[in-house]
This record gives structure tokens, C-alpha cells and sequence, in this order.
């Protein structure tokens, strides 16, 4: 009879337990300490009602007593700290060999890119029995992916990576949430998780690739010249990316950071926020110039050649020479359908040209 009023998600993880468990001893606390501070206070104001003790007596404190009473919620305090810490760092920590999908948020929809190729918007499939790691981003403002049947929740922040994980456990189709308000129609900001078998699921993956997430960023880190100065060899004007991810990075001011996906991407964005020891402030920002998915391909070739599943950049024949790199211009098809929106105009007769000119 219950089916039709389920008043729990259901539980499709493995952290949805931990999680449920630490919700119940919340909510039976709460319910104990209520019923039992009702019943004192109805016990004291029948046993020292004014008609059976007109006259006020003087209270000395208790040593114990006091100590009891901070004793004790201070013992509960420390267990629902330690409980819920404890359930933060294995949210907060995905394992080592996980599966990666990177995420864009925007209003009002969430497109999904798997390292395999895949693309989806707001449908996500993935397999039961294995770990995901979620890489995500927003394209405007906040928003924060939920999935209530994982008991998963992080924040989308724009112009930063954040990540969490999940250990899907139950095959089926489980709602996918913005918890952010995010504008006027976040209502509609809903997908859709669809866990599979690993079979039906290798099945899915196989169908419809064209090229891994690293061979898309691959392209894009030729077509705009980034191998002229991130060489394989010490020929050249940036940093050698090969082997760099998930590796400490020294910089110019003496700090030393993990070169994560958060700071391959502002190197991209941002680059003189973080200038390499021993290089020169002169890589050109891409700001504006990419799109997400092109920035999430170069952090996957980047990371592909950290773990040496990438093919290394290609050499220039002149690193040294010419100027430096600029950011992309407009695409190719965004300015030939500019040409097409625009009128045509009538051709214009060639100029003679006087042949004394040319010698």
C-alpha cells in the first residue's frame, strides 16, 4: 500500500545507507530530547504548581548535575561530528580508478561528456558496480547537481571545477535535480540518470563514438598552435605538459600546486595567474574564445598525456622563430554563416594595373 506514497528516494548507491543512517539518528534525537523536555516540562508545572508550593525554596547547584548537563550534549554533539565527517571525506574523496564524466551546467539543461566521446543532455547513462566521478562546471550561474535515489548533492560553480562521485548499485532510471535556484525556469532543470547493466552498458558506449574526449581536445590543441610553445622536448617557449597532471607544479612565487583539472583550466583562461618557474608571462588568454566543451577536451588531452594514453604534441619546425601565439579567431562556419545572413554586393570591376608597375 506503501508503493504509491514513498516517503524516502529509493536507495541506489552505496553511500545512501551511511547516509540514511546518520539522517534516522538525527531524527530520533530530535524526536527523544522533544518528547523528553515536553514531559519534564509538564511534570514540573503539575509538581510545583503554585496551589502545592505557594512558597518559593531556595535551589543550590549541583556539581554533578551540571556536569551532566554539558557532559552529555557535548558526547552527542562530538558523535554527530565525527558520524558526519566521516561521511563528508568518503563523498568528498572518489576512488583512484573511478569513471570520469565531465559536466556543463547551464540554464536550463545539463549536457554530459564521457572520456569514451559520448555526449547526452540532461540523460546520463552509467554503469551499476563502478565508481563516477563527476567533473563539473557551470556556463553562467550556480546550480548544484542532485540526484535524491545516490543521496549525491555538490554545487556547479561557474568558472571553476567541482567534483563528486557515485557507486550506482541498482539498475534503472532515477531523477536527476538542480537544488539551486538558477532563474525562471529551474523548475525545468530535471534530467534523468539511467544506470545499466555493465554489459548493456559497454553495449551503449560502443554505438555512435566518433573519437575519445582526449582526441577532441588533441585537435583542438594543434588547430590552436598550443604545441608551438607546449613542446615534448625543452625546445619550447611553455611548459612541457607531458606527465604534468595529478604532479606538483612550482611557480614564480615560490608556491607549489597540484596540477589538477580546475588549474589546467584557468592556464587556459587565466594563464598569468599561475606562471610556471622559470617561463615567461606570455601565453595568450583564451578567455571567451572557447567554448566549454573545447576547454573540457583540453583538460582531457592534458590529463590523457599525465597518464601517457595521449599522443604527445606535434613538433613545429621552427619553435623559436616567428611570433608568439594569439587566441582562435571565429570558427570557420560561424563566419561563413555570417556571410550567408549577410547581403550580397554587387562585384566590383577589377582596377587596371599598369604594367611600368610591376617592374
Amino acid at each position: 500500500m506503501w508503493s504509491n506514497l514513498p516517503l524516502f528516494p529509493a536507495r541506489a548507491s552505496n553511500m545512501a545507507g551511511h547516509v540514511d543512517a546518520l539522517y534516522f539518528f538525527l531524527v530520533a534525537l530530535a524526536a527523544f530530547f522533544t518528547c523528553l523536555i515536553s514531559a519534564l516540562i509538564l511534570f514540573f508545572a503539575i509538581r510545583y504548581r503554585k496551589g502545592r508550593s505557594p512558597q518559593a525554596t531556595q535551589v543550590h547547584g549541583s556539581t554533578v548535575l551540571e556536569l551532566m548537563w554539558t557532559g552529555i550534549p557535548l558526547a552527542i554533539v562530538m558523535v554527530i561530528f565525527v558520524w558526519s565527517s566521516v561521511i563528508f571525506f568518503m563523498q568528498t574523496r572518489p576512488p583512484k580508478d573511478s569513471m570520469e564524466i565531465y559536466t556543463v551546467a547551464k540554464q536550463w539543461m545539463w549536457k554530459f561528456q564521457h572520456t569514451e566521446g559520448q555526449r547526452e543532455i540532461n540523460e546520463l547513462h552509467v554503469p551499476a558496480g563502478r565508481d563516477v566521478r563527476m567533473i563539473m562546471t557551470s556556463q553562467d550561474v550556480i546550480h548544484s547537481f542532485f540526484v535524491p535515489a545516490f543521496r549525491v548533492k555538490a554545487d556547479v560553480l561557474p568558472g571553476r571545477y567541482t567534483t563528486t562521485w557515485f557507486h550506482a548499485t541498482v539498475p534503472g532510471h532515477y531523477h536527476l535535480f538542480c537544488s539551486q535556484y538558477c532563474g525562471t525556469q529551474h523548475s525545468e532543470m530535471v534530467g534523468e540518470v539511467i544506470v545499466m547493466d555493465p554489459a548493456d552498458y559497454d553495449r551503449w558506449a560502443a554505438g555512435g563514438v566518433d573519437g575519445s574526449l582526449a582526441s577532441a581536445g588533441e585537435k583542438s590543441f594543434q588547430q590552436y598552435g598550443c604545441s608551438m610553445c607546449h613542446r615534448s622536448d625543452v625546445a619550447g617557449r611553455g611548459p612541457n605538459l607531458v606527465g604534468l597532471f595529478g604532479k606538483p607544479v612550482l611557480l614564480d612565487d615560490g608556491r607549489a600546486i597540484t596540477a589538477d583539472e580546475s588549474y589546467v583550466r584557468e592556464s587556459i583562461l587565466n594563464p598569468g595567474a599561475k606562471v610556471v618557474s622559470g617561463f615567461k608571462n606570455i601565453m595568450p588568454t583564451f578567455q571567451g574564445q572557447l567554448s566549454e566543451e573545447e576547454i573540457v577536451g583540453l583538460v582531457a588531452y592534458v590529463k590523457a598525456l599525465g597518464n601517457g594514453t595521449a599522443n604527445l604534441p606535434l613538433p613545429v619546425s621552427q619553435p623559436n622563430s616567428g611570433d608568439y601565439p594569439v587566441a582562435p579567431k571565429a570558427e570557420p562556419s560561424a563566419v561563413k554563416s555570417d556571410q550567408a545572413a549577410a547581403p550580397a554586393e554587387k562585384p566590383t570591376q577589377p582596377t587596371p594595373v599598369n604594367p611600368a608597375a610591376k617592374q
